[in-house]
This record gives C-alpha cells, structure tokens and sequence, in this order.
C-alpha cells in the first residue's frame, strides 16, 4: 500500500524545545519513525522582519498560518533585540533521546535564517564556512558525521551542490520533486519531499488532500516542521498518521526510503527554482 517517508524539520530554538518533544511522543504514540533534520546553530528568527518588509508573500505568510502562535514571540526577536539562542547545540539530551528511540538524525543547518535570507548573495567561502560549523556541531552533538543534508526552504544552487561533495553525504533532501532521483552534478542521490506541507495548504481540507495523496499506493515524503506539526497542528499530523496506517501505508523515516529504492534505475536531473503553492519563496523543483 505503498511508503509514508517523515522529514522533520527542525528551524527554531522554539521548535526544538517544544515541538521536538511533542513530536517524539506523536510518534512513540504511533509506532513509527522519523528523520529529524536538525538546526544546529544560532537561531536569527528575528532577521525575518527585514522579509517582511521586502516580501509582500512572506508577511500574507506569516499571517495566514498565524506565525506568532506556531513560533511564540520571543522567536521573533532571536538574533535582534534578543540574542540568538543556539538551536540543537542547547539540547544535547534532547538529540540523545531522539537517537535513543531509534528516529534518524541528519543535518539541515547552521544558521536556517541566513541560509534562508541570503544564501544566493553570500560568497562560497561563507557557504563552506557555514558547512564547517554546522558539521562541527553536528558531530559533537551525535558523535559522528551526517550522511544527508535537507536544506533549508529547498534552497540550493550549483555552488551549494559542488561544495558538499567534501563532506561524502549519501543522500540529499533538497528539493520538492515527485519522486526520488539522481542529481546531475554532482550525482548525489536525492529524496525529495512530494507532498506539500500543513501550512501551505487550506486548514479546513488539509488532512483530506494529504490523505487523498497517500492513499494512492504509491511512495511520498510528507516535510514535517517541529514548529508547526509539533505545536497548533498537532492533531492534525495525529488524524493523518491514524489515516495512513489504517489504509496500510508504512510510515518510516527517510532511511527506510532508501533502502528500498534502486539507484541503478534512477533518472538524473538538474533542479531549477520555482515558486509553489503557498511559498513566499522559490524552491529548488
């Protein structure tokens, strides 16, 4: 009845203090398993501010999935008035836990605001710097190195994708594509995320479209985020994960997706940027 693969952001210091510990429970409740791809670094939320003025589409955002209640307030002045909390680095027993009930853990990011914000303005060296620190942290929180990047907001270009082949990833989680392929240069095998997320969707029929998508037997990756799914909508990822499992999908982590797929009969692809449905930016397609 085909695969339900979870990618489970982890943006704010808000999201890995309160929604990382909702989400466990969700999924201990369940019996299923995860891939949590963690913020490691400083949390600049509050550098959002500046989108809000230059991105019309980013405040109708913010506004639509009721940011302040998904985030909390503080969030929105990290890295502003308020200094910037470190995200996964501030809750090594936490990372430990999410190993320890036997959820996948990969990295997403050092510092998600900046990547996010201003990514396609920054030198490579500020990209390789970034990576450093990232993985630094990465390994001093698990104990080794990271076998997949999820970036942040799908947001990559050439320089990201040359850059990487450094640190040996096995997978990627980069991009919103229907189903899995092989990145042209550098060839890299990449899972990306199908479905789209709770927030970008109508709150009244969200469960009902997503349900609908899975239903069809075949494989997805929902992208899940600590503070949406593991905050204000978390009845709604409970109502979608019994669904599943009552139509007989699988439910794992990203893990659990590769190792059933055959690279040999994998296309190879070159990703482009486009806007989607309910983004305020382009993503990597």
């Amino acid at each position: 009845m085909g695969m339900l693969g979870l990618k489970i952001d982890v943006d704010t210091y808000w999201g890995m203090r309160n929604g990382v510990p909702r989400l466990l429970r969700t999924l201990r409740d369940f019996h299923v398993q995860g891939t949590f791809f963690l913020s490691i670094g400083p949390d600049n939320s509050g550098r959002a501010v500046l989108q809000l003025i230059k991105n019309p589409r980013f405040l109708k955002k913010m506004m639509r999935t009721k940011a302040a209640s998904l985030y909390g307030w503080k969030t929105a002045f990290y890295g502003t008035l308020l200094s910037a909390p470190m995200i996964a680095l501030s809750f090594p027993d936490l990372v430990f836990q999410i190993m320890d009930e036997g959820h996948e853990v990969q990295f997403h990011a050092w510092d998600h605001r900046r990547w996010q914000d201003e990514l396609t303005v920054k030198s490579e060296r500020w990209i390789e710097q970034w990576f450093d620190a990232g993985i630094s942290g990465f390994e001093k929180l698990t104990g080794r190195k990271p076998t997949a990047f999820g970036a942040p907001s799908w947001l990559i270009d050439d320089r990201v994708l040359q850059i990487i082949q450094k640190y040996h990833f096995e997978y990627l989680s980069c991009t919103r594509a229907k189903a899995p392929f092989i990145h042209d240069n550098p060839v890299i095998l990449e899972i990306p995320s199908d479905l789209p997320c709770f927030e970008e969707l109508d709150p009244r029929k969200d469960v009902a479209i997503l349900s609908n998508m899975i239903s069809d037997g075949g494989n997805h990756v929902l992208p899940v985020h600590a503070e949406v799914e593991g905050g204000i909508f978390e009845e709604k990822f409970r109502e979608l994960l019994k669904t599943a499992l009552a139509g007989g999908v699988k439910i794992t982590g990203l893990d659990g997706m590769k190792a059933g797929l055959d690279v040999r009969h994998l296309t190879r692809r070159k990703h482009r940027m486009e806007l989607l449905p309910g983004r305020h930016s382009p993503c990597a397609v």
